[in-house]
């Protein structure tokens, strides 16, 4: 398996054994040794945004089992323009789902997360900013982050989340760190919905169903329209095709709080 750690190794041992041949057998150019790096280069890049990959630090994306099973989650709430009707569609379909919550969102918005935790919903851990350069902070400066979540949601709702699902999907060394100090179990997903530039219900819709399968964690926005659009036809596909919908948690077998 390709990780950071055997990145490392495999360019020591390149480099070394570059320049053993270019000190003891035949002078090599000079960009052979700016061409070795390249593909240690891409490496880091793949596992950055692979959040699958494992490169950096364990991610869990999917249930290994064969039963029809799966786990909706969601993304960057709770917001007041679609969150609510969201949670209506999940109540009335009976359909546990996960919550990956933005810590600046919470504020104001307390009652969605008692609403979610009432109704049989799980709430994660989103980061507090969800900035745009969060992958760029240092591990203490995301570990503060992940805390400042902890502290609202537990304010909210009385419990500290014990799941973290990196923002953007990017994970790098000072978030390994990060999760590792907190604690926290990095949760992420094999099938992404890109319901963020999804443009119809239909197109959403049809990226998502030839990609279920038995296991599988679903990755979708309560930002979006689209989203609640297609909710309740994609719960009537996922139960006709004879799965399970069951909240992450109980899905991967990890507790969902601290």
């Amino acid at each position: 398996m390709l990780t950071h750690r055997t990145a490392n190794i495999a360019l020591f041992v390149l480099l070394a054994a570059a320049l053993l041949v270019n000190s003891f057998l035949w002078p090599l150019p000079w960009w052979v040794f700016v061409l070795l790096p390249l593909p240690y280069v891409a490496a880091l890049v793949w596992g950055a945004c692979n959040v699958a990959s494992g490169f950096y630090m364990p991610v869990v994306c999917k249930a290994e089992t064969a039963e029809k099973v799966i786990a909706i989650t969601f993304d960057d709430g709770p917001l007041t323009q679609h969150t609510p009707a969201i949670l209506d569609i999940l109540q009335k379909e009976q359909a546990p789902a996960a919550f990956f919550c933005i810590g600046r969102h919470i504020a104001g918005q307390e009652q969605l997360l008692r609403r979610m935790e009432a109704e049989g919903h799980v709430i994660g851990n989103h980061s507090f900013s969800h900035h745009f350069w969060f992958d760029m902070f240092g591990a203490g400066k995301m570990l503060a982050e992940l805390r400042q979540v902890d502290d609202a949601v537990e304010k909210a709702m009385g419990k500290r989340p014990r799941l973290f699902r990196p923002p953007y999907g990017v994970t790098n060394p000072n978030l390994r760190r990060a999760v590792q100090r907190g604690n926290y179990t990095a949760v992420g997903w094999n099938i992404r919905s890109l319901d963020t530039v999804a443009r119809s219900r239909e197109e959403l819709l049809q990226r998502i169903k030839p990609a279920v399968q038995p296991g599988a964690v679903l990755l979708l926005h309560d930002s979006m329209e689209v989203t609640l659009q297609a909710l309740p036809e994609l719960i009537t596909y996922l139960r006709e095709e004879g799965y399970r919908i069951e909240r992450i948690d109980k899905l991967l077998n990890i507790p969902a709080y601290a």
